[in-house]
């Protein structure tokens, strides 16, 4: 009997991971068709969350003008990198109008992110490629968006939306998360037991 249950466990951890894996697939995909911009605020206090938004809305603003009909995620993070300076000097400019004098320290990298939900779909939790903006100590809540493809930056109507990039299954993935909540869930849970593995190992 008892070995009965035990084959039956077996096989209920196995269909699991084989289910999983199709399901892996799919988020991986989506967490590497898409760059985010992630803006951290010096701290929690009120006035500094202000201005944390305040800087947005000038990234924002010269973000439309750099990366106007960009074309791809590749693209994207090619311009980024390479206009890290005058994205530093607008937020400095907005930081320093405001009567402070916080540092800014711009980087694109990989990130990991919790699940977050923007402008009505689910970016499932992840590392994903990302335009990081650090206000000052950076201890603050942050605020972030999807750049590629262009979500919250003014966009030309040739720009791509995101159900040109993610396929039916992925876009059914962010648009209706409610469904898969158990197996995003698991896929986190096994996502971080590999990451630990990964630093055992390392």
């Amino acid at each position: 009997m008892k070995l009965i249950n035990i084959a039956a466990a077996v096989g209920i951890v196995t269909a699991i991971i084989f289910s999983l894996a199709g399901f892996g697939s799919d988020v991986e995909e989506i967490r590497e068709n898409v760059l985010r911009l992630h803006i951290l605020a010096n701290s929690d206090s009120d006035e500094d969350q202000e201005l944390k938004l305040k800087v947005r809305d000038r990234l924002l603003e010269v973000g439309g003008e750099i990366f106007e009909n960009t074309g791809s995620k590749e693209e994207m993070i090619s311009m980024a990198q390479d206009s890290i300076e005058p994205m530093t000097s607008a937020a400095k400019q907005v930081i320093a109008e405001n009567g402070y004098d916080y540092d800014v320290r711009i980087e694109v990298a990989d990130t990991k992110f919790d699940e977050r939900v923007y402008d009505g779909v689910t970016m499932p939790a992840g590392v994903y490629t990302a335009v990081n903006v650090y206000i000052g100590q950076a201890e603050g809540h942050n605020w972030w968006c999807v750049m590629f493809p262009p979500m919250c930056l003014p966009a030309a109507e040739e720009s791509e939306e995101l159900d040109d990039v993610l396929s039916d299954s992925q876009m059914d993935i962010v648009e209706n998360s409610e469904k898969y909540e158990i197996r995003l869930k698991a896929l986190e849970i096994f996502d971080s037991i590999k990451e630990k593995i990964s630093d055992w190992l390392g």
